[in-house]
């Protein structure tokens, strides 16, 4: 009985979501494309893995067991792909990484150079997702690894599949026009900034979560004017005299031009996170890789 690893992951996000639209989109197929892989492993087993309750499916007592199953397969195959690294007697291999806009610009550069000096036998193949899907990225497999954004009013969800690897935390300021700075004071309460018009995410992200949450926390809800997830464009348009915008260190580096920071009285954060695997974490190839990122993080 062959048991690919594709089809194993596809029943172990189903597990999870429950429907089968739900769970393509998690694992970025189609609907279709899941039924299928349920339905090969049907006929591989010979038996009856899942059954449908109204939109949602129900995994039947055989599907439920091959689940704790394919949890500790998939967790196996990454055990031994970390065995044979450490076997090799060299930090060596190729490595997905997954990454964002921010992270891609200013993170990766310094962090594969530093990586290529210490560990030439490393191969990093990066891949642009998005910021909000980086634990699902690893989780679904299309990654090795993805670097994420973590925020303590807006936490991503977990699981005991996967690890949060903290490489920096950041303090968020407030970008103001420069032409307008003068009218704030410093350290500027959130609240002070109420009447502005404000350059935000969609609320449904984790970003614009947060950030909302803080506002509410500190008495008001902010005026979006302009709902923008780039920040290299928000920035622009902070400068352009457009609106206000949260702010923190790394991606003041994107852009700086017409812009103020002002330090905010609350505090208000994010963390720069890795999401990998548990079993991940002993390749020697991971964890190299993710030292290069901690330095390349550092302030």
């Amino acid at each position: 009985m062959e048991l690919p690893g594709v089809q194993l992951r596809t029943l172990r996000e189903l597990t999870r979501s429950r429907t089968m639209t739900a769970a393509a989109a998690a694992l970025g197929y189609t609907p279709g494309a899941v039924s299928q892989h349920i339905a090969a492993l049907e006929r591989a087993t010979g038996t009856e893995l899942v059954r449908r309750a109204g939109r949602r499916v129900e995994l039947t007592d055989a599907g439920q067991t091959l689940a704790v199953h394919a949890e500790r397969i998939l967790g196996a195959q990454a055990e031994a792909v970390a065995a044979l690294e450490r076997a090799r007697g060299e930090v060596s291999g190729r490595l997905r990484l997954g990454v964002f806009g921010t992270a891609a610009a200013v993170l990766l550069p310094p962090a594969l150079r530093r990586l290529a000096a210490r560990h030439p036998g490393v191969r990093v193949e990066s891949r642009e997702v998005d910021v909000d899907l980086a634990y699902t990225e690893v989780a679904a497999g299309r990654v090795d690894l993805a670097l994420g954004l973590d925020y303590p009013d807006a936490p991503l969800d977990r699981d005991g599949a996967l690890e949060l690897v903290r490489l920096r935390s950041e303090r968020f300021s407030l970008a103001v026009p420069e032409e307008r700075s003068g009218a704030f004071g410093t350290p500027l309460p959130l609240g002070g900034a109420a009447d502005c018009d404000w350059i935000l995410p969609a609320p449904g992200s984790y970003y614009g979560r947060a950030v909302r949450t803080a506002c509410r926390r500190a008495g008001f809800e902010p005026r979006v004017a302009h709902e923008v997830t780039d920040t290299a464009t928000s920035l622009a348009m902070v400068g352009a005299g457009l609106g206000v915008a949260p702010l923190t260190e790394l991606m003041l580096r994107l852009r700086s031009e017409g812009i103020v920071s002002l330090p905010l009285r609350e505090v208000v954060e994010r963390h720069i996170v890795v999401a990998v695997g548990a079993a991940a974490r002993d390749r020697p190839s991971v964890a190299a890789l993710i030292d290069a990122l901690r330095a390349g993080a550092a302030p």
